[in-house]
């Protein structure tokens, strides 16, 4: 039925996230499977059927379990169906059950998956028929037993999935969970075994999370204390619709496993004040806590717990940075008095539950296993993932003597903990790439700098890269104390705070104050200049990781609602460098107006504040006028000229996004209808067209990017410098007689050609220095404004 070594067991593969495959082999140890040879991706091993649906049931490191039906010629697509027509199936799959395939890798003859996968459902079936007299049902989406083809050079791998859904995909997960939860629970449970957390648990250790998240690594962790099966909850299985299934033997399994959990949690709570494992976790006997500084963090992490039946087992606390040290100093408390009572005979909380690394001595001192398991979305250079990194390191600081640290993420620590890991894997590929350390040592002591507290309480340290932050800091503050002011006598609810005043901390920072369904919130947006060539590349990241630790602090925000990104030009130089992260939509007021913004989606927030100024003209010029909104972006000065009283507006864009974004700020200030238009297309095109249709308007909006190969726009590019004339002669052409246009460019270059257009006909005015707000006097060139007639 399947391939089998001389005793008759099973040949499987456990699948892994890359670089887990070490973490993994152990873990398969400890669920006394044998004969386990380390792959890449995973590890393989040798068993009965039900050593197999152990690991499904058990393994928190293993995405997927197959067993291994056969291997074939693949060398074309008849081979391959002849090789696995000659495999048992009758003894593969259980009668009546379903069955799908899917198939991985290509070679010369092979080079569709899905025809490779249609030859192999074909073969199967075939033989099936056959042999039975019956063929199975194939159900592509739901199927009872899934068959799993790997495709290398002339060979094929013929194996049945016994995990069905991925292992990854723990019971506990919710509807707030998204596609990334199951790689993310992953690389936390990963590294808990990396780092020995099911042995040192069962030793009496603590684990602790300062900066939990979503609670994925604390949710893991408490499932170790509790030796709880992580797939006990489980209602499906690949393995249900495999004949080698027994279910009698996998009925025993989960009774253990039921009988090993209720121990478990007898243990953990034996002298604990919680009312059940779902009740509220007592602070004085918890040995898992995760702590958070957002609300909706907290509120994610403790759903997970409550999910998995574990909420008494762990804590998920919300604590600043100044917190943090005194839950730490509660934490050990708990884990030295828990080993005082295994040292004086008592069993207390400890207990080694079954499997775990019996034997295995208890450190004389208590000891903590502090653990940082970045979120994958999270950008390295975002001031939330700053404040989380700076929390792990406080924490590993003030831990006990004897405390093992691990993190997995985007950025390593060695080079802050100035110590060597005793482990260093790099994990994942792609876009989920992280490394994985792990160090028995703490970090080496870092700078820090006082801040005085927003509100007169008590000074916050904050440690950093560069006690020169401290300048950084003094010179935000200050400006903070005169914008907000300034701000507020004007009215204005977002503008630029600080724009690179210090050579050496390059960086803009705007404040953006919530209106809407956004009202009493405060959000900053720092945007890093890229660095020059002279400026080591390592320095100018520290120097930002420094900015973002102070800038929550100084402007009193939470560290979830400061936003990074850095501005550099992307490939190709287009306009908008996405910044691949997931959007943070809020909302803000400029001029009593509502308008959207997205503060962590794209490198631009949705407003250019430097415009506030040319905005409120266009407002003020637009009563009873047909507006035109060229390059409109989201629309803002679209608003404006409605607010303004605009008989009729056009909004012009090539972006369908940035055009749906433009109707939805239209619509929150209550305009809509026919006389409101929204069109996609180029806009050079879209001037032609429309002068050929005669239209003309009153007052026009033209703000370009420097520069754009957007792939929307076939073989042409756009350069503002370039073609500026062309397109001013077309936008005075669609101008009603008296009628204006302002145009904007941000090319600090930009020179327009008077001569050229003038011989057209078109005035061109400079009134740059008229439209520069307050906020943007230091940088005088950020844009060059015109007004534009035709002559």
């Amino acid at each position: 039925m399947t391939v089998r070594d001389r005793d008759n067991k099973i040949e499987f593969f456990a699948s892994c996230l890359a670089g887990f495959e070490a973490a993994l082999a152990d873990e398969l140890r400890a669920l006394r499977v044998r004969s386990i040879r380390p792959l890449k991706g995973g590890a393989a091993f040798l068993g009965r059927p039900i050593d197999a649906e152990r690991v499904c049931l058990w393994s928190r490191v293993a995405s997927r379990v197959t067993a291994v039906v056969g291997r074939v010629n693949a060398g074309d697509a008849e081979l391959l169906y002849a090789g696995v027509y000659d495999l048992p199936w009758e003894d593969v799959l259980a009668p009546g059950a379903s069955v799908a395939v899917r198939a991985f890798g290509t070679n010369a003859e092979l080079r569709n998956t899905q025809f490779t996968a249609l030859k192999v459902k074909d073969a199967l079936c075939d033989r099936l028929r056959a042999r039975t007299g019956e063929r199975p049902n194939v159900s592509p989406h739901d199927a009872d037993l899934l068959v799993d083809v790997r495709v290398r050079d002339r060979r094929a791998t013929i194996s049945v999935d016994l995990a069905g859904e991925s292992l990854y995909h723990r019971t506990y997960f919710d509807g707030r969970d998204g596609e990334d939860a199951p790689l993310a629970c992953a690389r936390a449970a990963g590294m808990l075994v990396a780092a020995g957390a099911p042995a040192r648990l069962a030793e009496g250790w603590g684990v602790l999370d300062p900066a939990c998240d979503a609670g994925f690594a604390v949710c893991e962790a408490a499932g170790m204390a509790a030796d709880a099966a992580p797939g006990l909850l489980r209602e499906r299985w690949g393995f249900y619709g495999w004949a080698r299934h027994d279910d009698d033997a996998w009925n025993d399994e989960l009774a253990r496993a039921d009988e090993r959990l209720e121990r478990g949690l007898e243990r953990l709570l034996a002298n604990s004040s919680s009312e059940g494992p779902l009740g509220i976790p007592d602070p004085a006997h918890v040995r898992v806590v995760g702590l958070s500084t957002s609300s909706p963090a907290i509120s994610r992490a403790r759903a997970h717990l409550r999910n998995a039946g574990l909420r008494a087992v762990a804590s998920v606390e919300a604590a600043s940075l100044d917190d943090a040290a005194a839950v730490e100093r509660r934490l050990a408390g708990v884990v030295s008095r828990c080993r005082a009572d295994v040292a004086g005979g008592k069993e207390a909380d400890v207990a080694l539950p079954d499997g775990a690394a019996e034997g295995t001595s208890a450190p004389a001192v208590p000891a903590l296993l502090v653990v940082n398991a970045a979120p994958i979305d999270r950008d390295e250079g975002d001031a939330r993932a700053v404040a989380e990194e700076a929390a792990f390191m406080a924490a590993a600081k003030g831990a006990p003597a004897g405390s093992v640290f691990a993190a997995v993420g985007t950025r390593g620590f060695a080079g802050r903990f100035g110590v060597e890991p005793t482990c260093v894997q790099v994990t994942g590929v792609g876009r989920i790439e992280g490394t994985l350390e792990v160090f028995d040592q703490p970090p080496r002591a870092l700078a820090s700098i006082t801040l005085p507290d927003a509100h007169g309480g008590a000074d916050h340290v904050v440690e950093v890269n560069d006690e020169q932050a401290a300048q950084f800091a003094a010179r935000l503050r200050k400006v903070a104390r005169e914008r907000r002011k300034w701000a507020r006598c004007e009215g204005i609810s977002c503008y630029r705070l600080y724009d690179a005043d210090l050579p050496d901390y390059n960086a803009a920072i705007d404040v953006y104050e919530g209106a809407g369904a956004s009202a009493g919130k405060t959000y900053v947006h720092v945007a890093e200049y890229q660095a020059p060539s002279s400026v080591d590349a390592e320095v100018a990241r520290r120097r930002f990781d420094d900015v973002l630790a102070v800038v929550p602090v100084v402007l009193d925000v939470r560290p979830d609602h400061v936003f990074s990104k850095v501005r550099t030009r992307s490939k190709g130089g287009s306009q908008y460098q996405g910044a691949h992260r997931r959007s943070y939509v809020a909302y803000t007021e400029e001029a009593g107006l509502t308008l959207e913004i997205d503060l962590g989606g794209y490198l631009d927030t949705g407003i250019f504040l430097d415009h506030r100024v040319t905005r409120g003209m266009v407002g003020e010029e637009a009563r009873g006028a047909r507006f035109l909104n060229l390059f409109a972006y989201t629309g803002t000065a679209t608003v404006h000229a409605a607010a303004g009283g605009a008989a009729e507006t056009t909004t012009v864009d090539l972006s369908q996004t940035y055009l749906d974004w433009a109707r939805r700020n239209m619509e929150l200030n209550g305009f809509s209808g026919r006389e409101h238009a929204f069109v996609r297309a180029d806009v050079m095109e879209w001037i032609h067209a429309a002068r050929r249709a005669r239209e003309e308007f009153d007052l026009i909006f033209v703000d370009p990017p420097t520069f754009s190969n957007s792939k929307a726009m076939g073989k042409r590019t756009w350069d503002v410098q370039r073609d500026h004339v062309e397109l001013l002669i077309g936008v005075s052409r669609l101008l009603a007689r008296g009628g204006a246009a302002v145009f904007s460019c941000n090319l600090r270059t930009f020179k327009p050609d008077r001569e050229q257009l003038e011989r057209y006909g078109v005035e061109i005015e400079d009134m740059t220095a008229d439209t520069i707000p307050h906020d943007f006097e230091r940088n005088p060139r950020i844009h060059q404004c015109y007004l534009v007639r035709r002559a």
